[in-house]
């Protein structure tokens, strides 16, 4: 059956929105068009072609597909099984996000990279899912500019971060002082004089995860304390910064392996 989803992800609270798509299309063809974005796609299932610069690009499960901003094309699906993939659409700066000299330019839009097009289409699912700010800034520009720099022909500056564990402890504790309501990952850099990609790699050097895994588990911390007090899975969700219930749980079993009412309720049974 075939279906279109669109999602608009935000980077950070206050940041720029990034769409994302996830389709399954069996007899549909695109009109030759173009994008103001780039276009990113990874196939998931079946195979695709794609007319564009001159030729005809056949994507199948795993490649990645680079489509330039301004730059026409087409799609269809290259056999009666159809076919499906996911893609976002993010401005030129997210691909390098600063530590590039030049915006980047792809000279093969087909490309197969199967441990960075896992990540990317892991990320989207999960974002298309849950459209978290902090987590689509630390996730989406990290892979977005791993991307840039493996496979265009934009020279990368080095990934060296002078101070790495002070910076990387200045933004643990703000986001722990601002968990309801964290600033965007742009804001803290730019308060750094770095770019985004420089604070990311920082955190992620001396914390050994991105900021907003850090921050989902010392929001679980907390909310063991709140569900220890007696108070509700769903009541406790709001009070830590989490979305909801759901968001909670999600991140709740990925840190403690049980859900929030299980472990209030295990809690609660070894007072009495």
């Amino acid at each position: 059956m075939e279906r279109a989803l669109w999602t608009r992800a935000r980077l950070g609270r206050c940041g720029p929105p990034l769409d994302l798509l996830t389709a399954r299309f069996d007899r549909h063809v695109y009109a030759s068009h173009t994008h103001e974005q780039f276009s990113i796609g990874i196939c998931v299932d079946g195979s695709e072609v794609i007319d564009y610069r001159g030729d005809h690009l056949r994507p199948g499960p795993g490649s990645i597909v680079v489509l330039a901003p301004g730059e026409m094309h087409t799609g269809r699906p290259a056999a009666s099984d159809g076919y499906a993939y996911r893609a976002l659409y993010p401005e030129p700066s997210l691909l390098g996000d600063g530590t590039l000299g030049a915006h980047p330019y792809f000279r093969e839009p087909l490309l197969d990279d199967p441990e960075l097009a896992a990540a990317l289409s892991r990320a989207h699912a999960e974002l298309s899912a849950c459209p978290d700010p902090l987590e689509t800034e630390s996730r989406l520009p990290w892979l977005l500019t791993a991307l840039a720099r493996r496979h265009s022909t934009a020279r990368a500056a080095s990934d060296m971060v002078p101070g790495a564990a002070h910076i990387a402890h200045a933004v643990r504790d703000r986001l722990a002082d601002e968990l309801l309501e964290p600033p965007s990952l742009a804001l803290l850099a730019a308060e750094q004089g770095l770019s985004r990609y420089q604070l990311l790699r920082a955190f992620r050097t001396t914390m050994g995860i991105p900021p907003y895994a850090w921050l989902a588990q010392h929001r679980v911390h907390r909310a063991r304390g709140l569900l220890e007090s007696g108070l509700k899975p769903a009541e406790v969700a709001g009070l830590v910064g989490f979305a909801d219930q759901a968001h909670l749980t999600r991140w709740f079993r990925r840190v403690l392996g049980v859900t929030p009412a299980v472990y209030r309720n295990s809690v609660q049974d070894g007072r009495r």
